[in-house]
Formats: structure tokens, sequence, C-alpha cells
């Protein structure tokens, strides 16, 4: 039989046990029981966490996703002409913004095919136009979203001159009417080469500069233009 002794220290070595459980217990509620006594201003910049953590993550994806794209990015050997089935004219140009590509549709079911870039994401568009003017070394005004989006690019509001490596516009550019007028997208050169074949633009279709000279010359204003996915 156990000493008297002995069963006491037993019954506290149990008694211990018993009170590190019981304060276990009560630490893994405690996180559940936090939020049931949350006040309001609490339970809101909670969910703004959440929603910045959401944001940061999105952010992070669609940088990813960039980059992986970029590094799938075809190897453009420049134009071509390919097989192309359509029922508009010759000289018509049909953009396919899935395919980051231009077409000018030729005779006998033929066309030019042009590797260019793209709408990025919340910028792309699809639609039919017209070419209604036209500009070698255009000047480039930057909207006045752009500039709150880019503060930088203020000291350009009035114009930034054609002709310059900085000018986004390239060497030429051919400007997109609709019924309405003026739909503020072109189909421009870039001094971004690496963007072509890319989602990169803020709607406008752009090529290399070499390419739209080419276009530009044998593209007469009124042009059809069709833009689709």
């Amino acid at each position: 039989m156990l000493s008297q002794g002995k069963r006491i220290v037993k019954r506290r070595a149990f008694l211990s046990l018993l009170g590190l459980a019981a304060a276990g217990l009560t630490l893994t509620a405690q996180p559940a029981q936090a939020f049931l006594f949350e006040s309001e201003e609490e339970r809101a910049e909670r969910r703004r966490r959440r929603a910045r953590n959401a944001r940061k993550k999105q952010k992070a994806e669609t940088k990813k996703n960039r980059k992986t794209a970029a590094r799938k990015k075809l190897n453009y050997k420049g134009r071509e002409v390919v097989e192309f089935r359509s029922s508009e004219k010759p000289g018509t140009i049909i953009v396919k913004t899935g395919e980051r590509a231009l077409y000018q549709v030729m005779p006998d079911g033929k066309a030019m095919r042009y590797l260019v870039a793209v709408g990025k994401d919340g910028f792309a568009w699809s639609g039919v136009a017209r070419v209604g003017m036209k500009r070698k070394n255009p000047t480039w005004t930057p909207p006045a979203e752009m500039i709150k989006r880019t503060p930088k690019y203020a000291k350009w509001k009035n114009g930034m001159p054609g002709g310059i490596p900085e000018n986004p516009l390239g060497a030429r550019a051919l400007y997109l009417f609709d019924g309405g007028g003026d739909t503020m997208y072109r189909i421009h050169g870039t001094n971004a080469p690496s963007s072509i074949g890319t989602a990169a633009s803020s709607g406008c279709i752009r090529m290399l500069n070499k390419e739209v000279v080419e276009l530009f010359n044998s593209t007469p204003v009124g042009t059809k233009v069709i833009v689709k996915q």
C-alpha cells in the first residue's frame, strides 16, 4: 500500500495536471470568445485588414501573371502573310486582342499579320471604328485620368512633342473614330518594343515603329477597323 505521503504527492500532481488542462482550454477558447466582445470599430478594422490583405494578394497574383505572360511571349520575327478568311474588303484592319495580333486584310483569303500590344486588364476594349486621321511623329497628350494615376505625366498635360525617344506614340499614329467622334484609342508605334505581344497599354494598339510606318503608308483615312477578342 502507498504511504500517506506518496498519496499526497500523487494527488497534488494530478491536481496540477487538471489545472494545466483547464488553463489550456481557457486559452484555446479565448480567440473565439474575443470576437463575441468586439466593438463595431474593432469589427470594422478587422474587415479593413482583410480587404487590404486581399488586395495585396490580388496585386501580387497579377504581377506574377504578367511576368509569366512576358516569359511566354512569342519570339516575334516580324510581319508575315497568312491565310485569313474574312468577308471584309481588302485593306480592312482586324485586331484580335486574344491573339495580340493585327490583321490587314488582303485579297484571295490572305492577310498581313503583325504582332501588337493590346490593353491591359481593365483597359481592353472592342468595337468597330474607322481611321479618322493619321499623324507622323504624333504629339502625345496624357488624359486627365492618366495624370491622376501617374502624376509625373502632369508636365506633359499640354502635349509631349513627337519625334523624341520618350514619346510613347512612337513614329506614327492612326486615330480611331466612331459615330461619336474620336474614341481616344489609337494604333501607334511604341518606345517600349518589349511590350509587343503582351497586354500592356491603356487600350491603344501598339506596333513596332518600323511596322506602324508600313501600316500608316498603306492605310488611307476612312479605313474600317474592327477590334475583337
